[in-house]
């Protein structure tokens, strides 16, 4: 079992990589008067669970399937990763998706089911890269990494107020981020081949 101090790091840098997206979506509701707090919190909590849940169920019906085979799909984060890289290099932003205007629909909805439904659909593409790591842990490990999610979902909202006061702080963040998060994407796919055992498979 691995040390609960390395996986709640890996936990940080996983929710970290897979949601820094999110936090824009997260400057644009709190950019909006209009919207209250406690949508956007209890909204984003609601979107972050949802997409945790759908992984572990995920993971739980892949569970007969041998680790080596459920490893493949870090595959998934590696692909990502590279065409976001791609994108970087052709001069594009693989990150600017058609997710609908987060501060049009709070405006229009000035709900919490608005701010999870941007949230669900933001990181929809997370439940492929969280269900093969969650297939190969344990309930305790994928408890930990759910308690992780939690206290980085509260750091997320923090930083994404405080950010909402700064915004010479946050025009840098914007500008940058994109060009780390797909070299994240593909370490983090190719610790999970590693860690189910899949690279065998490829070498086959």
């Amino acid at each position: 079992m691995e040390h609960p101090i390395g996986l709640i790091g890996l936990s940080v840098a996983l929710f970290a990589s897979t949601n820094i997206d999110d936090m824009f979506v997260l400057l644009g509701f709190f950019a909006d008067a209009s919207v209250k707090v406690r949508h956007i919190v209890v909204g984003q909590y609601l979107g972050i669970v949802g997409l945790y849940g759908a992984s572990v169920v995920a993971s739980m019906i892949s569970i007969v399937i041998p680790s080596a085979y459920i490893g493949l799909l870090g595959l998934v984060p590696i692909v990502i990763g590279v065409k976001r890289a791609w994108a970087l290099r052709r001069g594009g932003n693989a990150n600017e998706e058609d997710f609908g205007d987060p501060v049009a629909a709070s405006a229009a909805h000035g709900n919490t089911v608005a701010v999870m439904a941007v949230t669900l659909a933001n990181g929809s593409d997370n439940i492929s890269i969280y269900t093969p790591l969650f297939a190969t842990r344990s309930a305790y490990d994928i408890a930990i990494i759910g308690a992780a999610f939690a206290v980085m979902t509260f750091v997320w909202l923090q930083v994404a107020h405080w950010l909402t006061h700064h915004r010479t702080i946050g025009a840098p963040i914007r500008r940058y981020s994109h060009r780390v998060v797909p070299f994240v994407l593909i370490a983090l796919g190719a610790l999970i081949l590693h860690e189910a055992g899949s690279f065998g498979l490829l070498k086959q």
